[in-house]
């Protein structure tokens, strides 16, 4: 049986002293270097695959130095400090002898409690009732993703005019299925396109500079949440002097809450 080509993307293989060595992914490739939720999941992978890990992540916070060059890389990941329940790690990404990612990550054993959530699921139709995305792809990594626009899909016409918003809802999952788990939700939390692109409909150049992600689902709940459909909600809080922040939230069909996002983006006029 064939991999899956996330699962070929973010393969990684031990080194002697204790590093991984991961290759950029022709199936995930952006405008310029790779997809960058592929790297982060990359980066996480590396996490999930150490000999010391404890438990489950909570959150991951990748800063993005450098666009990754086709080819080879190495990633270290260093458990900071680990408690009984919980452990902190630090994470580099190295290509060519230079630093291009730099990243925390929080792991911790969960527990039973009380819980709800705030943030509740927005109504639109169901992921049937919703038009999947189509035409031509500028970018191949979008070709692995199935996307289904209930408000805020990427603009028809780039024009500049001022949309007043910024908000997408759109319906997403790997393409083809894939079962979930916390590399790809890694990979999922960041499918969203510039929100300067649907406040401004300008291809003007961007670049995510930093991003974390809060993971609010355990093992059991991506297991159960399976290959089906995410809802995703984005919107930004501010556009200035060159930057400017999104959020983002996924949902499974059940209306859980799987994980929240937040990242800065580079972008020039």
């Amino acid at each position: 049986m064939n991999s899956h080509p996330f699962d070929a993307a973010v393969a990684l293989q031990v080194q002697v002293d204790g590093t991984f060595l991961g290759r950029t992914s022709a199936a995930y490739a952006n405008m310029v270097g790779p997809f960058g939720g592929i790297t982060a999941a990359q980066a996480l992978n590396a996490v999930l695959q150490h000999p010391q890990r404890l438990g489950d992540p909570i959150s991951l916070t990748v800063n993005f130095a450098a666009a990754l060059a086709d080819g080879p890389f190495t990633v270290s990941a260093r458990p900071a400090r680990t408690n009984r329940s919980t452990q902190h790690w630090v994470i580099e990404m190295q290509q060519s002898g230079e630093t291009v990612l730099t990243g925390t990550a929080f792991f911790g054993l969960r527990r039973e409690t009380w819980g709800a959530d705030e943030n509740t699921m927005p109504e639109v139709p169901v992921p049937a009732d919703v038009l999947r995305a189509t035409g031509p792809a500028r970018v191949e990594w979008v070709k692995r993703y199935e996307m289904r626009f209930a408000e805020g899909a990427i603009p028809a016409e780039w024009n500049g005019a001022d949309q007043g918003a910024s908000r997408t809802r759109l319906w997403l999952r790997d393409d083809p299925p894939r079962p979930l788990d916390f590399a790809s939700l890694t990979g999922l939390s960041d499918v969203f396109f510039p929100r300067i692109w649907r406040r401004r409909p300008l291809l003007v150049p961007i670049g995510t500079v930093s991003m974390t992600v809060y993971y609010h689902a355990d093992a059991s709940l991506l297991q159960s949440t399976g290959s089906g459909y995410l809802l995703g909600q984005t919107q930004a809080q501010a556009f200035r002097n060159g930057y400017f922040d999104q959020t983002a939230q996924l949902w499974n069909e059940a209306g859980e809450l799987l994980v929240t996002t937040h990242q800065v983006v580079y972008y020039k006029e």
